[in-house]
């Protein structure tokens, strides 16, 4: 069987990531695939469909690809979701009622590195898992077979949840900020469907990031966001990282709610 040695640095606690074409590559999403794969066909019997989907960096589609046909060898059924937020891969798994997931995405890190976040059953793939993927790879020790691929995307399904879900008392002017990250196309979706004013900036996807580094947690990429806030009167602003699963939110008078203040608020 075909051996695979993952640079020692991209198998980390909660994800696997890496800059591209130097710690990573699309021989590391396959084996990936492959080692995953067979983790998947060992451990869950009942349930063999994947969900896959990718952020908008530039290499993700290659990575994505790459994951899918090593997936797909280990027999794995994989459901492709496309481009959008983790948000909306995670949605996916039990939209689809799938057996786990794998996004494509490199998160809030800059623009040359990515990697990949994985869910197996309805839970977060991690720590002590991740580890034993690579000694799976360094020993070939991959199940063979021959999955299916289709492709299903569940956006309108993922946006009317969303909206479903928000309420408010009276309608607020908004300010929107996804980082020309993978969020654009949802917070576009949403915004004309809530009540309100809303102003949405930046988002369309580039994986280059052209206004901004796509990390609401650093409060120099919220600048942008606190001008718009001033200039609309807003009620609120929200900014996302590059796969929109983190967030940062402005008052009405452009001060950062941080994210501490914000569980309590929860």
């Amino acid at each position: 069987m075909d051996s695979h040695h993952f640079n020692a640095t991209i198998l980390r606690e909660y994800d696997i990531r890496g800059r591209v074409n130097d710690t990573l590559s699309a021989k590391d999403a396959f084996a990936l695939g492959r080692a995953f794969g067979s983790v998947v066909m060992r451990e869950s019997p009942t349930n063999r469909t994947l969900c896959v989907g990718y952020d908008g960096r530039t290499h993700s589609p290659e990575l994505e690809a790459a994951l899918v046909d090593g997936l797909k060898r280990s027999g794995v059924d994989v459901v492709r979701i496309g481009r959008g937020p983790t948000p909306l891969l995670y949605f996916s798994v039990f939209h689809f009622n799938a057996g786990g997931g794998v996004m494509v995405t490199g998160s809030h890190n800059p623009k040359d590195q990515n990697g990949f976040k994985m869910m197996l059953g309805k839970r977060s793939f991690h720590s002590t898992n991740i580890a034993r993927l690579g000694p799976i790879a360094a020993a070939g020790e991959y199940i063979n077979g021959n999955g299916t691929v289709r492709e299903a995307r569940p956006f309108d399904p993922y946006i009317d949840a969303l909206v479903s879900a928000a309420s408010t008392k009276r309608p607020l002017t908004v300010a929107w900020d996804p980082g020309n990250g993978a969020a654009g196309e949802v917070v576009v979706a949403i915004a004309k469907r809530l009540p309100g004013k809303h102003i949405v900036i930046n988002e369309v996807i580039d994986g280059t990031f052209p206004a901004h580094h796509p990390d609401p947690a650093q409060e120099e990429n919220l600048a942008q966001l606190r001008e718009v806030v001033a200039e609309n009167r807003c009620d609120l602003g929200f900014a996302f990282d590059g796969d929109g699963d983190r967030l940062g939110v402005l008052d009405a008078k452009g001060r950062v709610v941080w994210a501490d203040q914000l569980l309590a608020l929860l």
